[in-house]
């Protein structure tokens, strides 16, 4: 079982790729053989242009590495930051890269991040818009981690409430898991037809 984790932050230094480490040493400890974390920092992914439909050899270049890790994946989890209420402009561009055949039918995760109270957003917009022709399916259950400069830090808790979210991320990583294993059943069907049917309505 291998589950990618995206760190959707462009920032260098983020809380965002922090908590994607987190993520991945905790989806190491519930049962995922394999792990691929692909960080946003530092904009490594160019805006989109139609060179990614016509083979073009810089996109060829790079986005194949990342695609082929991406198909190669069981499960996702999106770990998102609030900026000014928004899911950054990074990680929607990152969604654009990915035809159907990447995510498709396999379930995802949203982890979103805030550094006060707030990170309800990231969650609405990434349901609402980031899955019509990914076909990624999104569990019905997410994390929101809030005042996030203090959760997560080192080894043991530092409070009931970081207790409390470490508990619930473990929960939803393992139920992610499950759907993981169960959606294969959905890909291997031979039902799902992306060729007469490529994108959503």
């Amino acid at each position: 079982m291998k589950v990618s984790i995206i760190a959707g932050s462009h920032r260098r230094q983020s809380e965002s790729a922090r908590v994607a480490r987190y993520l991945e040493h905790t989806l190491q400890q519930v049962g995922a053989d394999q792990t691929y974390v692909l960080s946003l920092a530092n904009n490594p992914l160019p805006l989109w242009d139609e060179g990614v439909w016509e083979n073009d050899p810089k996109w060829t270049a790079l986005w194949s590495p990342i695609a082929a890790e991406l198909r190669s994946s069981d499960g996702f989890v999106i770990v998102s930051p609030e900026w000014s209420g928004m899911a950054p402009a990074g990680l929607k561009n990152f969604f654009l890269l990915c035809g159907g055949d990447v995510l498709a039918h396999k379930p995802g995760l949203i982890v979103a991040v805030s550094a006060a109270l707030g990170g309800s957003y990231p969650v609405a917009e990434l349901r609402a818009s980031s899955y019509k022709n990914t076909r990624i399916c999104y569990l019905p259950d997410h994390v929101i981690i809030r005042n996030v400069g203090r959760m997560l830090q080192g080894d043991s808790p530092v409070d009931e409430h970081d207790a409390a979210l470490r508990q619930r991320i473990e929960y939803s990583l393992r139920l992610l898991l499950q759907y993981a294993e169960a959606l294969r059943s959905v890909r291997a069907s031979g039902v799902v037809d992306l060729k007469t049917f490529p994108y959503g309505m």
